[in-house]
């Protein structure tokens, strides 16, 4: 497997809530989180039922939240992923210097510039590496600066499905 592979380190979600342990309904709304781990640079994606997310169960080292509906798992999903839950995640890793996390945001900002938004306005090279400047669109001042992992085309692709996966049924 690739150096980024399942090593990326973010699980994929269960159809279960974390808090009662029942399977969640699908085609109704849950909230989906991710949870930083203790032993890696790596993230547990936990799902909760919104009636157990409303008695206030939280998971410990809470990374980031969104509400979703429940895929239908006899349907073939569509991957479409909400732009907010991207920008959100792709800022909160802004000054995370750790590979993994460096090579998620990357992917991030590699799905929001397909999406068209965020801009390439140049590059620079740096002792750590190739730096990519990028900017929202639409919007002016500060660069946004991405460092460019060095991640092969194969585990671009591969790391592209685990996003898509990671964040199945969230648009």
């Amino acid at each position: 497997m690739s150096r980024f592979g399942n090593t990326q380190g973010v699980s994929r979600p269960t159809g279960v809530c974390a808090s009662t342990g029942e399977s969640l309904a699908m085609n109704e709304p849950a909230m989906a989180t991710l949870c930083e781990r203790e032993e890696d640079e790596g993230f547990d994606r936990l799902d909760y039922s919104i009636a157990a997310w409303d008695t206030g169960d939280r998971p410990d080292r809470l990374f980031s939240h969104w509400r979703y509906i429940v895929p239908d798992s006899n349907k073939k999903q569509e991957i479409g992923i909400d732009d907010a839950v991207l920008a959100d995640l792709f800022e909160r890793l802004a000054d995370d210097e750790r590979p993994q996390r460096i090579a998620f945001r990357y992917i991030l900002a590699l799905v929001l510039l397909r999406k068209r938004k965020l801009k390439l306005v140049g590059r620079e090279d740096a002792e750590i590496g190739e730096i990519w400047l990028l900017q929202t669109k639409g919007a002016e001042g500060d660069k946004v600066r991405v460092k460019n992992p060095g991640i092969a085309e194969e585990d671009i692709q591969d790391l592209s499905e685990q996003l898509g996966e990671i964040l199945q049924g969230d648009f």
